[in-house]
Formats: structure tokens, sequence, C-alpha cells
């Protein structure tokens, strides 16, 4: 009887730890065109009790040696408007089985590419957190959650600003033991579902990984005898399929 006790005890753990608002942010990385300046972020809850999240950016800048750094978007000179990336709304409620979206408005020069973290987090609403919800529901809430055990994770996602006259200009060196894609435009181009298998076991296949080529870099890889190298070539709206045989 103790043992049964026990089992019943950490099944009703495992069901309350996923008990609570669960988010979902659809893709990973967003692109702005350079034609326009809003793009639209649909957040969905599949949990089971509203969600709210705030909605963070920062920008992402490199330094000389490549290393990315993130800073705090800035307003314009004349402090009058943001320069840069800004969510509006930047607190959302989403109810359980939910969705709901921000738009992410850019405001600034266009004349080079930018990039920006926009960040998703889940919280337990405060009074100085802005969200529209009475003490007693902010107290409900926070009781609900309490009952069980909630682990609420948020996510972090990478936006492409292209600049206003966005060029795709794309070198590639296919040489005797290494291949390169080199970006000479002005904007990110993509290095798509790239996938490394062997001629002989269609078993053995590495990892399926996404790479940015940033404009002015190259994406590059050793050929290994023996293998076929599969990828999409994406600059912009334009999608290539490329294989790439090392006998």
């Amino acid at each position: 009887m103790k043992r049964l006790s026990l089992l019943w005890l950490f099944a009703g753990l495992c069901t309350t730890a996923h008990a609570g608002p669960q988010i979902n942010v659809g893709t990973v990385y967003d692109y702005l065109d350079g034609s326009k300046s809003t793009y639209l972020k649909r957040v969905f809850n599949s949990g089971d009790s509203t969600a709210f999240v705030k909605v963070n950016v920062l920008e992402i800048v490199y330094e000389a040696d490549g290393t990315p750094k993130e800073i705090p978007v800035e307003a314009s000179a004349d402090g009058a408007s943001r320069n840069g990336l800004m969510a509006s709304p930047a607190r959302l409620i989403i109810p359980a089985e939910g969705m709901q979206g921000t738009r992410l408005l850019y405001m600034g020069e266009r004349e080079r590419e930018r990039y920006f973290r926009v960040r998703f987090v889940p919280v337990v609403p405060e009074k100085e957190d802005d969200f529209v919800v009475s003490s007693e529901e902010r107290e409900d809430y926070k009781k609900t959650l309490s009952a069980g055990v909630n682990v609420m994770t948020g996510f972090g996602t990478v936006f492409f600003v292209r600049p206003l006259n966005a060029r795709y200009d794309t070198q590639i060196n296919d040489g005797a033991s290494r291949y390169e894609v080199k970006n000479n435009g002005n904007t990110v181009l993509v290095v798509d579902e790239f996938k490394s298998c062997s001629l002989t076991d269609e078993t053995d296949c590495g990892a399926t990984v996404k790479h940015h080529v940033l404009a002015g870099r190259t994406f590059g890889f050793d050929k290994e005898q023996g293998r076929e190298y599969r990828f999409k070539l994406v600059e912009g709206e334009r999608k290539q399929d490329l294989t790439v045989v090392s006998r």
C-alpha cells in the first residue's frame, strides 16, 4: 500500500509539472524585407492557464572579431522615437489554448542590415508590469500556479531587418577538397537544411542544420571522401536545392 501511495504521488507530480502556460513562438528566425516596416509575430499558448508574456528587444551588434553583443535599443537623436525595433504591444495576455500577436515595428535608417534578439518571457504579473489585471485576478493566478510544479519557459528569436535596397551576390567556390559559399551582397543569405550523408549508407547522415551567412562572410566545409552534402541556398524569396558529391 505504501508503494502504491508513492506511485500515485509521483503520477500527480508528473501531471502538475506540466500545468500552467506553455508558449510557442513558431519560427526562431524571422526576416523583415526592405520594403516593409512591420511584422506580425504570433505567440501560441498550448497550456491550461493564461500566459502573461513580456516581449523584450535587444540589438545584436558584432565586434571587429565577429563576436556578437546584445545592447538595448536606443532612442533616436531627437528623442522622439526609437532607432531600431520595438514590439507593440510589449505585454501579451494569452488565454489557455489561445493565441495573441505582437507587431514588430522597425524605425530608423535602412542603409545597412541590422539584427535583433526578441525575447518572449512568461511571467507572473506584478503591479509594475503594466498588465491590465486587477489585484484579485493577480492573486488568483498566483494561487493557481502555486497549486502545481510549474516551469514557465521563455523563447528568444532572431529578427533580421534587411536594408532598403537588398542585394544578393553569392559566390560559390567548389574546390577539390573544400566547398565555400561567400556572401558578397548586403543582406543575409541562408544555407538551410544542410546535411552530410554517406554515399554507401543512407542511414549514415549528420544532423540537419541551418547556417546564416551575413554580408561579407563565408560559409564553407571540407569535403570528406565518400559523402554527399545537400542543402538549400536561400536568397530572400529565391531557393535553390544544391548537392555536392565527394567521391
